[in-house]
């Protein structure tokens, strides 16, 4: 994991010289629209929060067993997040492609507690998590529709960097288990989908986005379940 945070760090950091010596901002003026903007290459960093789930006909089972315990099992969201670089390549007026690397976590979570109302003092809960570690290389088309304001869409490659789940359980506030296993084999390592959202971009280089990606393959190696990565983004960057 600290080699993944490395090579992510030094892309920024040569992404961010490369820039600050041959580019400059991207600026407006009252009389243009985005189609006038330089034609020339820009770089970018980008982070931001994930809120990652699974999708499919085993999930289906899954949510089928939590709405028959009446509220004593949920499924959840795992909350991660995701960073890395870009370039931005111009290709016609208000049009670019944008290939991108960046790190991104996905999976989910199950959570139980004693279904007996009589034990409700006692808060025994446990908790499974999915933690799945990708390495993500978007390439978007992106469309700018505005002064800044676009919306993009595009194919999504993802390399499985690892995978583990975590259980937690514990009872009277205090922790009984907390364990981690690999979980690598059996999964996919690349999983393709496909990313669409809208963002803002500001004169500055300052933009926001948000965007959903949709698992296009099973994360199952050997197909015995179907189930898909499906992952809801929200994202700050910087282009120079």
């Amino acid at each position: 994991m600290k080699k993944i945070f490395l090579l992510i760090a030094v892309a920024l950091g040569l992404a961010a010289a490369s820039a600050e010596a041959q580019q400059q901002p991207v600026r407006y003026n009252k009389q243009s629209t985005y189609n006038n903007t330089s034609n020339q290459l820009r770089f970018g960093i980008r982070a931001g929060l994930n809120l990652a789930d699974w999708e499919g006909e085993t999930m289906q089972s899954v949510q089928d067993l939590v709405d028959m315990s009446g509220g004593y099992a949920g499924r959840e969201m795992r909350t991660g997040f995701h960073v890395g670089t870009y370039l931005s390549i111009p290709v016609a007026p208000g049009f670019e492609i944008e290939p991108g690397l960046q790190y991104s976590q996905k999976g989910m979570v199950l959570r139980g507690k004693v279904p007996m109302e009589q034990y409700d003092f006692v808060n025994a809960n446990v908790t499974l998590t999915n933690k799945a570690e990708y390495l993500d290389l978007p390439v978007l088309a992106k469309v700018y529709v505005g002064e800044g304001f676009h919306i993009y869409a595009g194919p999504q490659v993802s390399y499985l960097l690892s995978n583990k789940v975590s259980a937690e359980a514990g009872a009277f506030g205090f922790k009984a288990l907390n364990q981690e296993w690999d979980m690598k084999s059996g999964f996919r390592e690349v999983d393709v989908a496909v990313t669409g959202g809208l963002g803002y971009r500001f004169a500055s280089g300052f933009n926001v986005s948000a965007g959903y990606d949709y698992g296009l393959s099973s994360i199952d190696s050997n197909n015995s379940f179907d189930t898909f990565n499906r992952v809801i983004k929200a994202s700050v960057g910087y282009t120079f």
